[in-house]
């Protein structure tokens, strides 16, 4: 069942696919010479062939990322045998690489929603062909976060007590702990997100209800919820997107304050910051850029849309990547100046510790995410390149990663009545590669049943924006969005 039976079944029908060309222009940013003729058929074509078709690329890509997946999963189950000592952690470093992935992989989920709703939210027209893929992305980088916090606590068997539920013990969570801001937080927009995700797949799932046959047909007649593509539909989805469009970015905010405040309700030196909040916000939406770039790219080649992510949406990821860019160096020295004017010996002494013992690190840092992206993104001829953006994307990623390591690692080092230190082991290295290899192993396995572009955004955005003919010239002419709505 592919391609050969999407167009068994249209011809079955009778389908009268509209052949009225719909002339390419994202938005007046774009240049003329992109544009190209798409037919609402060829656009159909074109972006359920991920889902109609299966060949020897997704196979190998599946494969790859369900074997280092495995790999972790392998070493969390040795971990269950011989104990959460395996992780390399002694005492007084409690925290090590098992909260370092979740900080990480929490700021990477965030900034994927963040992204589509304000790029909605300013009616910003080539967002279009982004909107879905950096959804997927949150769902797919937050079911990753959520698995840390299990694997931190010794008994991993009873997670379910961090739960406020009824239970036989007549027992509560303890709500200063910040394992149930964790736990709620990451719940909330958990639903928030899969709530703008799937509202998106209404239409797109209906249209693989008509075009697939068998298990297929039945599974997206059921995902589908009964669309039609009626007026009240249409209209009641615009104000579903409108309501969670705003509510999201509160709950984004909160979310990745509470992962801040888990350290900065402490009283450890290099913890109690009253900056984190902001901190980790800006964080989240570094490395959450970094990673759209990462997929944009990626998606861009495997099923081949040149056609549809254009070197326009590059320049414009890389121009608030740069702009992020910037603001987060501040918060980041920010953050080191406040500790060294406030001239207490505590800070003082902590400062002097992660600047020698964790040299290499702030090395990692300094240049992966500040001197590689502020040389790259300044120039516009760079960010029109996907594959020096993707290593852009890399290079961010790296430095938020080692970013989150120096921030859960060095403070709880310096103890007052003992020095520890905290050298990784193969186990916590193993599973923070699994973490890596389950997010891929879940974006490509959505990838078969998702389209990753948004076919009905699309074919809006095809309708209200084009390029009128007037005196001898072509002049890009936009339709707005409530006149639509």
């Amino acid at each position: 069942m592919a391609l050969e039976e999407r167009d068994v079944i249209e011809e079955n029908m009778g389908r009268a696919e509209t052949t009225e060309p719909l002339v390419r222009a994202d938005d007046s940013a774009l240049a003329v010479s992109h544009r190209e003729e798409l037919t609402a058929s060829r656009i159909n074509s074109d972006l359920l062939s991920n889902v109609l078709s299966t060949n020897w690329r997704w196979w190998a890509v599946l494969g790859f990322f369900a074997t280092v997946f495995g790999w972790g999963a392998l070493c969390f189950v040795y971990q269950l045998w011989q104990g959460i000592g395996i992780w390399g952690m002694n005492r007084p470093i409690y925290w090590a690489l098992d909260i370092a992935n979740f900080v990480f992989w929490a700021g990477v989920a965030l900034s994927g929603t963040m992204i589509s709703a304000i790029l909605r939210l300013l009616h910003a027209g080539w967002r279009r062909s982004l909107t879905r893929m950096t959804e997927t992305l949150t769902l797919c980088a937050l079911a990753v976060a959520g698995i840390f916090p299990l694997l931190h606590i010794g008994r991993n068997w009873i997670f379910f007590y961090m739960l406020p539920y009824p239970n036989e013990r007549q027992l509560w969570p303890n709500y200063r702990s910040p394992l149930i801001w964790d736990a709620s937080a990451i719940s909330v927009y958990l639903i928030t997100s899969f709530l703008f995700w799937f509202g998106g797949l209404l239409p797109d799932f209906a249209t693989l209800r008509d075009r697939t046959l068998g298990w297929r047909r039945v599974l997206y007649t059921a995902l589908c919820l009964g669309w039609r593509g009626t007026d009240r539909e249409w209209r009641r989805l615009k104000i579903l997107f409108a309501i969670l469009t705003v509510l999201i970015i509160p709950v984004f905010v909160s979310l990745h304050t509470i992962v801040g405040w888990d350290f900065g309700m402490s009283i450890v030196p290099g913890w109690h910051e009253t900056i984190f909040a902001p901190y980790f916000v800006c964080g989240a939406l570094y490395s959450g850029c970094g990673a759209v770039l990462i997929i944009m790219c990626l998606v861009r080649w495997a099923f081949t849309w040149d056609r549809y992510i254009l070197p326009q949406h590059f320049d414009n990821i890389g121009k608030i990547q740069f702009s992020i860019a910037l603001l987060w160096f501040y918060f980041f020295g920010g953050d080191a100046w406040s500790d060294w004017f406030t001239r207490d010996p505590n800070h003082i002494y902590w400062l002097d510790f992660m600047f020698h013992g964790y040299k290499w690190v702030l090395f990692c840092i300094i240049f992966f995410g500040v001197v590689v992206p502020l040389t790259v993104l300044g120039f516009k001829k760079l960010r029109r390149m996907p594959w020096v953006m993707f290593a852009v994307g890399v290079s961010v990623n790296i430095a938020m990663f080692s970013e989150r390591v120096t921030v859960v690692v060095p403070p709880p080092a310096h103890n007052w009545l003992t020095f520890g230190n905290y050298t990784p082991g193969w186990p916590d290295l193993s599973m923070s590669i699994g973490a890596v290899g389950l997010f891929g192993f879940l974006y490509t396995l959505l990838s078969k049943f998702v389209p990753l572009i948004s076919m009905w955004e699309y074919k809006e955005g095809e309708h209200s924006e084009g390029i009128e003919h007037i005196g001898g010239g072509e002049v890009p002419v936009t339709v707005r969005e409530e006149a639509i709505a």
